[in-house]
């Protein structure tokens, strides 16, 4: 054991500069623990601007919008007298979204706090999107099926979204409709869950743009260091 100790040292202080990626003054304790901190605030601030009332419905970026198969009768259903149906449907997708979004956040702590140092360095040498990539695999799976019940439960009283459930649920059957637009429930908790990704990835944009605006010091320091 007394000879192997040199060896083991060197092998610890050759793990001390952060991940080739030019921080030399930073270790790859700080470097790991600035990129969990810049991700739990990026998605927190994700989730806070969507799960309002509007957080969905009032941004252009991620509103959901009608089912394709809808889209393509709309001018018809409101033709028909249906243009209340129609707007109540749209407004309860969206708000459904709004609703579901927030049971976002503990899936998105667990999948920072169980983050490898294999995945911080592939964050951190990545792209602009890579951490919100990095959320997408570990996350997408367990959040559809946390929100889908939610989705299903404001959806349920609407006729039209019952109505399109039975032609939709047919139509796919048969190849003509999209699966992921089979159900309205599928539909916008495909949509929720992209939504939710395009606001963390502006979150990570942001960031990587301009890290002295972040509120962490150690955030600043590591994301600071790669411009």
């Amino acid at each position: 054991m007394r000879y192997r100790l040199p060896a083991l040292m060197l092998f610890f202080l050759s793990t001390v500069p952060a991940f080739a990626l030019g921080l030399t003054d930073i270790t790859n304790k700080d470097a790991v623990a600035g990129l969990k901190q810049a991700l739990t605030d990026g998605s927190a601030a994700a989730i806070e601007k969507l799960g309002v009332e509007n957080g969905f419905f009032g941004n252009a970026k991620v509103k959901i919008p009608l089912p394709d198969s809808l889209q393509k009768v709309e001018g018809l259903l409101r033709a028909m007298g249906m243009k209340r149906q129609a707007d109540e449907l749209e407004l309860t997708m969206n708000r459904a979204a709004e609703s579901a979004v927030s049971e976002a956040k503990p899936l998105l702590v667990n999948a920072v706090k169980s983050m490898s140092i294999d995945d911080a360095k592939g964050i951190l040498s990545g792209g602009n999107t890579a951490a919100t990539d990095y959320f997408r695999r570990k996350t997408a799976d367990p959040l559809a099926k946390k929100f889908l019940p939610i989705v299903k439960k404001a959806t349920a009283k609407v006729g039209l979204a019952q109505k399109y459930n039975a032609i939709a649920g047919n139509g796919a059957q048969l190849g003509l409709i999209d699966t992921s637009q089979a159900s309205i429930e599928q539909y916008v908790t495909q949509k929720t869950l992209d939504g939710l990704y395009v606001m963390i990835a502006e979150e990570e944009k942001a960031l990587r743009q301009d890290p002295v605006g972040a509120a962490s010091s150690i955030v600043q320091k590591v994301f600071g260091a790669l411009k």
